[in-house]
Order: C-alpha cells, then sequence, then structure tokens
C-alpha cells in the first residue's frame, strides 16, 4: 500500500506563553514560525483564545503577512474570533472547544450541543475561503456529523492514546489506537481529510504516523519543550524523522 504524504504543523503556542511570561517581544512566535519551516514544517498553527493567555492579535496578523507556508489559525466558534479570521483568512480555521478554566484544549468540540452554533458558523468561515476543520474525538458518530456540517477536515483528537503512552498502559494504548484508526477510515470515507493531534511527542508520534489515512499532524507543546535542550531546528526534524519512520510502517506491512 502506498501511504500518502504526513505533512507536520508545527504550533507555536507556546512560544508566545513564554514570552509573555516576562512581557515584551522575546522570543518571538513568528521568528519560531521561521524556523520550523526551514527546518521542514510544512504549516504553523496558532491558536488565538478568548483571554489571549498566548498568541495574541497581532501575531496571527504578522504570521499572515509574513509566511508562505498554510497558517491553520485555532479558534472558538465565537463572532468576534470568526470575524479576526474572516479579516486574516487563514489556510484554514480548526474549531475548538475553550473552557476559560483549561491549562489546554480539553477533549473534542460537542457536535450534538453545539450544532446550531458550528452550523452558523461554518458558513461565514466558508465564505471567506477559509477550509474549515473540528477538532473532535475519534468517534464515528463525531464524523458523521462533521461532514453532515460541511466541514472539509476533522483533526483527531489524539490525547486519551498519548495518556495511555505515557502511562505505558499498552491494553490502552491498543484500543486508543483502534479507536483512531476506525475513526480516520471512516472519515476518510465520507470525504473528510484527516488530521490528528494533541499530547504527540517524538516518543508515540509513529503509531498515529501509521494510519493511512491521516494526511498531517499538528503538534507543539512536544516541540517546544525539546526545543529548550536542542533548539527548535533540530526537535522539529527530530520529530520528521520519528513520523517518517511511523509513516514507512504503512508500506511494509
Amino acid at each position: 500500500m502506498s501511504a500518502r504524504p504526513l505533512r507536520l504543523g508545527v504550533n507555536i503556542d507556546h512560544v508566545a506563553t513564554v514570552r509573555n511570561a516576562r512581557g515584551g517581544f522575546y522570543p518571538d512566535p513568528c521568528r519560531a514560525a521561521h524556523e520550523a519551516i526551514m527546518a521542514g514544517a510544512d504549516g504553523i498553527t496558532a491558536h488565538l483564545r478568548e483571554d489571549r493567555r498566548h498568541i495574541r492579535d497581532e501575531d496571527v496578523e504578522r504570521l499572515k503577512r509574513q509566511i508562505l507556508t498554510p497558517l491553520n489559525f485555532e479558534i472558538a466558534a465565537t463572532d468576534e474570533m470568526v470575524q479576526i479570521a474572516r479579516r486574516i483568512r487563514p489556510h484554514a480555521a480548526c474549531l475548538v472547544p475553550e473552557k476559560r478554566e483549561e491549562r489546554t484544549t480539553e477533549g473534542g468540540l460537542d457536535l450534538v450541543g453545539g450544532r446550531e452554533r458550528l452550523a452558523a458558523v461554518i458558513p461565514h468561515l466558508a465564505e471567506a475561503g477559509i477550509r474549515i476543520s473540528l477538532f473532535v474525538e475519534p468517534e464515528a458518530a463525531a464524523m458523521e456529523a462533521a461532514a453532515g456540517l460541511g466541514a472539509d477536515i476533522v483533526e483527531l483528537h489524539t490525547g486519551a492514546y498519548a495518556e495511555a503512552a505515557l502511562a505505558d498502559d499498552r491494553e490502552r494504548v491498543a484500543r486508543e489506537l483502534a479507536r483512531l484508526y476506525r475513526a480516520a477510515s471512516h472519515g476518510a470515507s465520507l470525504g473528510l481529510e484527516i488530521h490528528a493531534g494533541h499530547g504527540l511527542t517524538e516518543e508515540n508520534v509513529g503509531d498515529v504516523a501509521a494510519i493511512p489515512e491521516v494526511v498531517e499532524l499538528n503538534i507543539g507543546h512536544a516541540l517546544i519543550g525539546a526545543a529548550i535542550f536542542v533548539g527548535l531546528p533540530d526537535a522539529v526534524r527530530a520529530m520528521r524523522a520519528a513520523m517518517d519512520r511511523g509513516r514507512a510502517r504503512i508500506g511494509a506491512a
């Protein structure tokens, strides 16, 4: 079986987290984006939260002006964020759940309870020529709901798999990987482009990279953490190598 190319999207949110801890302009998330791209990233992801705890409005504006690779703009489905997205016009807008008290995005979108809101938001983004991605749990029902809402892409939440891998719980790892495989296959059969992300590291990324339908992985925290020790370009190159090793399993099967 010939595998489709696997893209790496680098999330630069936590470069902005470090900057904001001290104030000022350093380290610059836009510089991080350029360094990641030069090291082999296929795109850049940035999440503009309601509370602006890391990425700021001016960061997104600069990214759109400066980078030549696709910009994946993570946002909550609010009127404010939709207006900003329509003005910035990123390559894609990934709609994610957002709570003030969370440290990072916890779980996928509620496509049942939130269907009415999403159905109202998605056409406004699509009209601006923005590809629509939904961050969802790896379940068949979520794939069907996303397709019904007119999404172009689903990003499968890999957090449960990553937690199981960190705990070295092999039975749970197998269960979570099976969920990811089933969801990816079902989503692709409905015409959705399949991405994945959350909690992926150089150590656990190979199993997700081996899912044939997945064409993009969005990774941030692990890369920025590794960059403290080895620098961002080397961290990106190491992650890319780990992804490639995982992807190679498809053709070797």
